[in-house]
């Protein structure tokens, strides 16, 4: 039996990392063609934002394409940054910047209320314009500075609840994606597979 196969819509390397990890040999995964530019995530949900990208991915290349979109939401700053997260400190943000405006936003806040959660929404968009969407959520809070070398984003200062209070960047590859919301995402569309 054939693998399927999929264009990633993320030119993103650390993001490509998780997808090959998580999905393994599951699935025949292609790098995203080089003809796609960025593209333009205006959509409200992260939903939209993953269609979005499988949209002009699928159409470039004519085939099956693999999108994702993940949010940080905090509840002391209203759901911020949300559905922004990739770009809450502005359109150069890098993975510090965006880290170091979440603290400068969060100073002062007691550390009971700084709870939080990461959802990333899956979806593949078939050339016939068939989809398949799931999503993954894991509740956590924001530590008060950043803590661990692994991962990336937003992982040093996210401390899940489901762990042993250490932040996503404090674990290894196998134990974050065992807990984290793209790990589940991921695990929930290749049952679906």
């Amino acid at each position: 039996m054939s693998r399927q196969r999929l264009v990633l819509a993320t030119a993103n390397p650390d993001k490509v990392a998780e997808i090959r990890a998580v999905l393994g040999a599951a699935v025949e995964l292609v790098a995203r063609p080089s003809s796609v530019g960025d593209v333009v995530e205006d959509a409200d949900t992260l939903e939209g934002n993953a269609r979005l990208k499988a949209v002009a991915v699928g159409e470039a290349s004519g085939q099956a394409a693999l999108a994702d979109d993940t949010g940080l939401e905090v509840d002391a700053l209203g759901g911020a940054p949300g559905v922004h997260s990739a770009r809450y400190s502005g359109e150069a943000a890098t993975y510090q910047s965006n880290v170091a405006k979440l603290l400068t936003e969060l100073e002062g806040v007691e550390p009971v209320a700084r709870t939080a959660r990461f959802t990333t929404v899956v979806l593949i968009r078939h050339p016939d314009g068939t989809e398949l969407v799931e999503s993954g959520s894991v509740e956590g809070h924001i530590a008060a500075e950043p803590l661990g070398d692994n991962g990336f984003g937003y992982d040093p200062v996210f401390v899940p609840v489901e762990g042993d209070s250490r932040t996503f960047a404090q674990m290894s590859d196998e134990e974050k994606h065992a807990l984290s919301h793209r790990g589940r995402a991921l695990r929930a569309l290749l049952k679906r597979l």
